[in-house]
């Protein structure tokens, strides 16, 4: 079958905005139409395709099983048609766009959106900051940044800023492989060791604190406070010592076997991982994409 002729460019870039916001009404202001207008447009595809390519639950729109695959290859048309148009401008300064990764997002997911985002739009740089979640807040709320991908900030932080939730993600406690208590009770292990926790700034430092005291640990001292990968890799390898640390930090290391879980059995040791962005202000040129290709990447995460 071939996809009807009457399908435009503006049903595709529609459809993807409303799978990715589950709203009409926050893709009807981005597009500067009204809300009848939209819903025109997402019928009007959903008849030439021949197929329902959303549900209502409650009040979001959640993609069907149709909507689903069709969103996959429309991404992905899409994102060739961009590279294209890119392609025959190899020389054109696309501007920049500047993100702020947390450390939970450095270490796996963002390098692969980076990379994808790339291969789609060559011209724009990515200017990207890391560090600790007050410095890049207020980085963004200066507008010295476009977004920031990480943990969710807490709700005293978020007045004229919106958040994405991309994913969920555990705070883990890792240990080098073969670390000889293991197999020990966690509350057994971490008097006996040197610990490492997230700086008191962190955004995951109130719950690793929570689970400790839920051990009756409340006033074990750190030997370290750190999230840097760098440094908390050199000091478990050198060492007996724990860190809780969240997942994506270690994920690679973990997977190749470098650094072991120690199962804590916290079911609240984990917390949402999305993009924060200011509620007002014109986006930069291609950040769409990137928000975009950030949903995906998550998708898969």
């Amino acid at each position: 079958m071939i996809m009807h002729p009457a399908i435009k460019l503006r049903h595709i870039r529609a459809f993807l905005d409303i799978a990715a916001e589950g709203s009409l009404s926050q893709v009807a202001r981005a597009h500067g139409i009204s809300q009848p207008a939209l819903s025109r447009t997402l019928a009007e595809m959903e008849d030439l395709l021949g197929v329902p390519l959303f549900r209502r639950e409650k009040r979001r729109l959640v993609l069907t099983e149709a909507g689903a695959v069709f969103r996959r290859h429309a991404s992905l048309g899409l994102q060739s048609l961009e590279a294209g148009a890119a392609a025959l401008r190899p020389g054109a300064d696309g501007g920049s766009i500047r993100v702020g990764i947390l450390p939970t997002a450095a270490t796996r997911l963002f390098p692969r959106i980076a990379l994808r985002f790339r291969a789609t739009r060559p011209g724009t740089l990515l200017k990207i900051e890391t560090g600790p979640h007050s410095y890049l807040l207020r980085l963004l709320r200066d507008g010295d940044i476009d977004l920031m991908i990480g943990r969710m900030p807490v709700a005293g932080e978020m007045a004229g800023l919106a958040f994405r939730h991309l994913y969920e993600e555990e705070i883990v406690l890792v240990a080098r492989a073969g670390h000889p208590l293991a197999a020990q009770p966690i509350a057994a292990v971490l008097p006996a060791v040197p610990l490492i926790l997230p700086p008191e700034g962190a955004l995951i430092r109130r719950a690793v604190d929570d689970f400790l005291a839920s051990l009756g640990l409340p006033a074990l001292r750190p030997a370290f406070e750190t999230v840097a990968l760098a440094v908390g890799r050199g000091i478990l390898a050198g060492s007996d010592a724990v860190w809780f640390i969240s997942r994506g930090v270690v994920a690679d290391e973990v997977d190749r076997g470098d650094m072991t879980v120690l199962p804590t059995g916290a079911r609240f040791l984990s917390g949402s991982v999305g993009i924060t962005h200011r509620q007002a202000g014109q986006p930069a040129e291609g950040l769409e994409l990137l928000l975009r290709l950030c949903e995906e990447s998550a998708a898969g995460h």
